[in-house]
């Protein structure tokens, strides 16, 4: 997953060494020397994250990180401060102003890697909500007022998983000066009931439970649809690095060294409750307002409308991003003999059906619409060529390998479908030329014998090209069922 990363210090050879080591890992980087440099390059550049030096002349980093969660274009930007000071202080200071971590001079490769991958992946996924409601806000049909991130942290319900009671004892006491809800678990097997019956605000973990695996329950919590939206901060001791920054690949969002510092404490689990209340604030005002206007009424994807606008913005965001946009236009075959055969309400029962389908198996920030009878488009954000071929005959696989249930006397329809694709990269790319283009590789599908996938540029795709990747890709950062 690529992404922009902006480093900022005064002193040259730390910038370069950074620099090397993050352009080393194939991250696009750009660099400020100073406080003003940076606020002005992350305005000109949006980077995906900031590395910040705290020791700087002038403007330190403190004052810099507090400038940008103070505005609303620049709030949601993670910020990694790197320094030489090692006082709780220090840290409870930074945080205090915004920072998301801090990253000790001389930096640990392995950690590094692992805090920028994780704050990547959460960055891309408020990015979406935040183009969603700035899409809403276009179309006159949301506020985007309040988009800082400055949810209230008070009264959050949090699990602690640890049986040290002597360390839950210091975590209650951080946590109880914002009148917290501290539920213990002493095992993952307890912590895992719990969070099933329960809604946390955040979830803290040991990774030094007697006789279990800490990373095993952060890794169960991340796959269930009820807990992989929930903060986890994993608590661990010093020569655990290795199993934290494994920790942070697998969804942990954050981490504490042993001992514990209680101001530490409470200061990590406010930004990550924090974050959490925006994320959900952002999601809820985005259903909320959106639910009539943009979408389909009766399949729930988005209509053509939010399709148009929101294609627009990607567009935008792909000109100086180098990254890879995937339109897939799809159809489905010979549905008007459905309509013609069995009804419009048989035929709206595969309408639901053939968009849920769709929908479980795409990540959260990939765009699904409806355009109108049985044409669907499907729009993949920084996706390579050869994941977006996967993920068409992937696609296709699933409409034609089960049956849709529905009002039939057999009681379900085998349906296929056809589609065309297309890669975008940067430039401009008037919206009606796009589906044109996808159209006519939709138009090859049809005419080539249906049940397939055109590609502009490569021609018809042959499924037997896709069993291995297939099997492969399940350990990859690809499309698949549920959220991230």
């Amino acid at each position: 997953m690529s992404a922009r990363i902006l480093v900022v210090d005064d002193i040259l050879p730390n910038v370069k060494l950074l620099e090397a080591k993050l352009v080393s890992e194939y991250y696009d980087v750009i660099t400020a020397t100073n406080g003003e440099d940076a606020l002005r390059r992350v305005k000109e550049d949006s980077p995906d994250i900031v590395l910040l030096d705290i020791m700087m002349p002038g403007m330190d980093g403190f004052e810099v990180c507090r400038r940008l969660k103070e505005d609303p274009e620049t709030s949601h930007i993670p910020v990694v401060m790197v320094t030489a000071l090692t006082d709780a202080q220090d840290r409870v200071k930074g945080l205090e102003n915004g920072a998301d971590d801090f990253l000790s001079k001389p930096i640990n490769d392995t950690a590094l890697m692992a805090r920028v991958r994780s704050l990547v992946r959460l960055k891309m996924t408020i990015d979406e909500w935040r183009v969603r409601s700035n899409t809403a806000s276009a179309m006159g049909v949301m506020d985007d007022s309040g988009a800082v991130m400055n949810e209230p942290v008070q009264g959050a319900q949090v699990l602690l998983v640890e049986d040290q009671d002597f360390e839950v004892d210091k975590i209650k006491t951080a946590l109880a000066k914002d009148n917290n809800i501290i539920l213990q678990a002493r095992s993952g097997m307890e912590a895992l009931e719990f969070a099933r019956t329960r809604d946390f605000d955040l979830i803290a973990v040991s990774l030094n439970l007697g006789g279990e695996d800490g990373l095993r329950l952060c890794s169960h919590l991340r796959s269930n649809e009820n807990t992989r939206s929930i903060p986890i901060m994993m608590i661990a001791s010093p020569d655990d690095m290795p199993r934290v920054a494994h920790g942070l690949e697998i969804g942990a969002h954050d981490y504490i060294m042993r001992p514990i510092d209680k101001n530490e404490m409470l200061a990590r689990a406010r930004t990550q409750i924090r974050r959490k209340r925006f994320q959900e604030r952002l999601r809820s005002n985005y259903e909320i307002s959106l639910n009539m206007a943009l979408t389909d009424q009766l399949t729930g994807l988005y209509n053509r409308r939010y399709f148009e606008v929101h294609m627009e913005k990607l567009i935008e965001d792909n000109k100086s991003s180098a990254k890879n946009l995937c339109v897939l236009y799809m159809d489905i075959d010979k549905f008007k003999s459905v309509n013609d055969t069995w009804g419009h309400n048989v035929g709206d029962e595969i309408l639901i059906s053939f968009a849920a389908r769709l929908k479980d198996n795409m990540r959260s920030f990939d765009m699904l619409a409806r355009l109108g009878g049985e044409e669907f488009v499907a729009v993949l954000p920084d996706v390579s060529q050869e994941k977006a071929l996967y993920v068409a005959e992937r696609m296709r696989r699933l409409i034609a390998d089960e049956v849709f249930p529905c009002s039939v006397p057999e009681g379900s329809l085998r349906i296929t479908a056809s589609m065309g694709g297309i890669i975008i990269e940067d430039g401009d790319h008037p919206i009606p030329k796009l589906l044109e283009r996808a159209d006519g590789e939709l138009y090859k599908a049809k005419e080539g014998g249906r049940n397939r996938v055109f590609f502009e540029g490569i021609g018809e795709l042959n499924p037997d090209d896709y069993e291995i990747v297939e099997r492969d890709a399940e350990q990859e950062e690809l499309p698949s069922g549920g959220a991230e």
